[in-house]
C-alpha cells in the first residue's frame, strides 16, 4: 500500500492559545526520579510545533510506505510550505498531479523520492511533473493502551 493523504486544513492564526502544563526535567525510560516531580511552566503546542502558521497545514497519512521513518497509516502530519526543501527532508509532493509523502534523496546527481519501506522502489523525479507542497516537520500518532 502506498501513502495517501486526507488534507485536513491550514493552521488557524486566530485560534486561541492553548497552554498545557510543562513538567520540569526530563522523562527517563528507567525508574522515576522524585526530584522531577514539579512543573516548570506552560507550553503552547502550536507555537512549539508550528513556527510559520500562515505557511503550515495538516494532512492525514494513509498507507505504509513511510513506516520505516515512523510515519504510519492515520498519522497527523504537520507540513510547512515556507521551508526550502533539501536532500534528506521528508516532502509532500505532487507527482503528475497525485500527492505523495517521500524522502528526497539522490542517486548519482539525479533526485529521487525514497519511501521508507523496502517494498517501494525509489521514484525518479526526472520525467515527471513535480510540485513540492511542503516539508513534513512533525508527525503525530497515538500510542493506544495495550499495543506494547
Amino acid at each position: 500500500m502506498a501513502l495517501y493523504f486526507e488534507v485536513l486544513g491550514r493552521v488557524s492564526e486566530s485560534a486561541p492559545l492553548t497552554k498545557l502544563p510543562l513538567a520540569a526535567g526530563e522523562v527517563r525510560a528507567g525508574f522515576p526520579s522524585p526530584a522531577d516531580d514539579y512543573l516548570e511552566g506552560e507550553l503552547d503546542l502550536i507555537s512549539h510545533l508550528i513556527p510559520h502558521p500562515s505557511a503550515t497545514f495538516y494532512l492525514r497519512s494513509r498507507g505504509d510506505s513511510m513506516a520505516g521513518l515512523g510515519i504510519y497509516d492515520g498519522d497527523l502530519l504537520i507540513v510547512d510550505r515556507s521551508i526550502d526543501h533539501k536532500v534528506g527532508h521528508v516532502l509532500i509532493m505532487a507527482i503528475d498531479g497525485e500527492l505523495t509523502c517521500k524522502q528526497l534523496g539522490k542517486i548519482g546527481n539525479r533526485e529521487y523520492l525514497f519511501s521508507a519501506n523496502a517494498e517501494y522502489p525509489p521514484l525518479p523525479l526526472r520525467g515527471h511533473d513535480c510540485n513540492v507542497w511542503g516539508v513534513v516537520t512533525h508527525n503525530i500518532h497515538p500510542h493506544p493502551p495495550g499495543t506494547v
